[in-house]
């Protein structure tokens, strides 16, 4: 049941679609000439975990690579010191290949630095980028607005020697953090703000995670980026749609530098509904203990459905089911879910467990004895087998299965009725056992032996089957039922004086203590297994062998949709 994290995906894991306008894009340029291969790469900043979203850009830029036989580099854009570190580098790259992903070369943008470094200085010999004294609340007066053209800054027209001069003083460490940056020098009355003269480097004295102390002066995303493709021979740099207004700003540093000019093409990020997946709030939410860490299994990165039990291949399958769109829009949360449902309800093994258990005694079941019933493993999988059971007459039903007082249509166990006890026997409800508050403490039944699952010729029919666990033989664990995070359908949007925190679901976890098959106590971490009737789950890393712990994946059905009907009782 493990994940194989070097496995490519196959073709069987996307269906076949037309094409989408990225690839019809890479069609045209392979075919005039502009470029004789497809490079692609996925450049995240080591600022936190994967999440989601990042699942999109990972598929689309490896799928297309993998597609015309080009490569796709992982790169680090490790421009902000203050805010990266080599744990978020590990687990993206422990995210990559569990996806089921291998990248072909392993970058960093600090290896460039040198290199940037150069370049700046030649834009400033060509009279393309300055040394500005404004500082950052100044440079944001002076920028203008989307209405209001910019204005020049006082430093703008110093002499490319000058510059020079002043530059080398940033690097060499000679002026405050913050005193100066280095801007280029391109038209502040562009109704494109992004060419406003942006900044290139800026005075930062911080550690770098790679670099340590070597440099005092950084490079901002905007200039390293497509420099960084360009070094390494990116063909296409796919980017989501923020950086669609970018574009100008990167084709311009690499005309003005004349080196290797990748096309950037923007598609739509993914965004799901009830999900919050930008940084600053997730930071957030494990500074302040709002939840157990980046891979809490409620948060929507990548480690924390990795640890919730979602497969490669659910996740995979999901952003091939969306495709490539070209305006954003919001997928509803329910199509990953059902994508994982989907995949599970093919490879996962089918055992019994009891959530909520009530005791239940069949009274005219022979004393002490004890017999083995068979139960298919996976419905949806001929080759999956079957497994013997231990059945006794002591045993542990859900307690939302009975009824003592039923309406007509609960076609489970109620008193008085009969039911089918899973690769087991018809039993007939005769009286139950209460405590001095009323509440059930035993149900009290008899069973048909002539109606044994699968050799069943008694010509008798009942419209409910339940599970069940033998008291006797059943393992305790301990379960934690996860469920959705946020109760909004887009947790961001708040009343005044609100914030995304007061949309947490309290009830996002649960945990309780379970009854399961007796083989379950031996199940290792990473296992995943239908819970038949409950759900899907995975067996969490917080096991002891004294003690299993499983998560719940997913149910079997989606309980928040609207199509579940309210008070619905069979």
């Amino acid at each position: 049941m493990s994940d194989s994290v070097h496995d490519k995906p196959s073709e069987a894991d996307s269906p076949k679609e037309s094409r989408h306008f990225i690839q019809q894009a890479i069609d045209a340029d392979l075919a005039s000439g502009r470029f004789d291969g497809v490079f692609t790469r996925f450049p995240p900043e080591p600022n936190g975990y994967l999440h989601i979203g990042h699942a999109k850009s990972i598929c689309l830029n490896f799928a297309l690579a993998e597609e015309f036989g080009g490569t796709c580099n992982l790169r680090f854009d490790d421009t902000n010191p203050t805010k990266e570190e080599t744990e978020y580098v590990n687990a993206i790259k422990d995210d990559i290949e569990w996806l089921g992903f291998k990248w072909d070369n392993l970058h960093f943008s600090s290896d460039y630095f040198d290199k940037l470094y150069a370049w700046a200085e030649k834009l400033i010999e060509q009279g393309d980028a300055y040394v500005c004294d404004l500082n950052a609340e100044e440079t944001r007066e002076y920028r203008g607005s989307l209405t209001e053209p910019g204005r020049d800054s006082p430093h703008r027209d110093r002499s490319p020697k000058e510059n020079l001069e002043l530059f080398r003083g940033m690097r060499d460490g000679k002026f405050a953090d913050g005193e100066k940056t280095l801007r280029a020098k391109i038209d502040m009355a562009s109704p494109n703000i992004n060419l406003r003269d942006p900044v290139m480097y800026r005075i930062l004295r911080a550690e770098h995670h790679r670099t340590g102390d070597k440099w005092c002066i950084y490079p901002t995303y905007d200039w390293t980026h497509g420099q960084s493709d360009s070094i390494e021979g990116i063909t296409f740099s796919i980017c989501t749609l923020e950086f669609e207004n970018h574009r100008p700003l990167y084709d311009w540093y690499c005309q003005k530098l004349g080196i290797h000019h990748p096309r950037q093409i923007e598609f739509a990020k993914l965004k799901l509904s009830t999900l919050l997946i930008g940084k600053r709030h997730m930071l957030r939410m494990v500074k302040e203990g709002l939840v157990d860490g980046w891979d809490d299994p409620r948060m929507p990165t990548l480690s924390g459905y990795r640890r919730r039990g979602y497969t490669p291949e659910s996740i995979r399958n999901f952003c091939a089911d969306i495709g490539v769109a070209k305006f954003n829009s919001t997928i509803d949360i329910i199509r990953l879910e059902n994508s994982v449902r989907d995949h599970l309800n093919k490879v996962a093994p089918r055992r019994m467990a009891v959530l909520d258990p009530v005791k239940l005694t069949i009274t005219n079941w022979p004393s002490g004895e004890v017999v083995t019933n068979e139960a298919v493993n996976n419905p949806e999988d001929p080759n999956a087998g079957s497994r013997e059971i231990p059945f006794s007459g002591e045993l542990y039903i859900e307690r939302e299965d009975f009824r003592e007082e039923a309406p007509r249509k609960f076609f489970r166990l109620k008193k008085g009725g009969a039911v089918r006890l899973r690769a087991g026997y018809i039993i007939d409800c005769q009286d139950v056992v209460k405590d001095d508050d009323g509440n059930i403490t035993e149900i009290l039944c008899t069973y048909d032996p002539e109606t044994k699952s699968g050799e069943d010729n008694s010509g008798r029919k009942v419209k409910g089957t339940i599970h069940w666990v033998s008291a006797q033989h059943a393992a305790e664990v301990e379960v934690r039922l996860y469920d959705r995070l946020f109760t909004a359908e887009d947790p961001s949007k708040c009343e005044e004086g609100q914030t995304f925190v007061d949309h947490l679901n309290p009830d996002s976890l649960k945990t309780v203590t379970a009854f399961v098959e007796p083989e379950l106590a031996k199940a290792k971490v990473g296992d995943r297994v239908q819970f038949e009737r409950l759900g899907y789950f995975i067996v969490d890393q917080d096991s002891t062998d004294d003690k299993r712990v499983f998560n719940r994946i997913v149910s079997l059905r989606d309980t928040w949709g609207k199509m579940e009907a309210k008070g619905k009782t069979t």
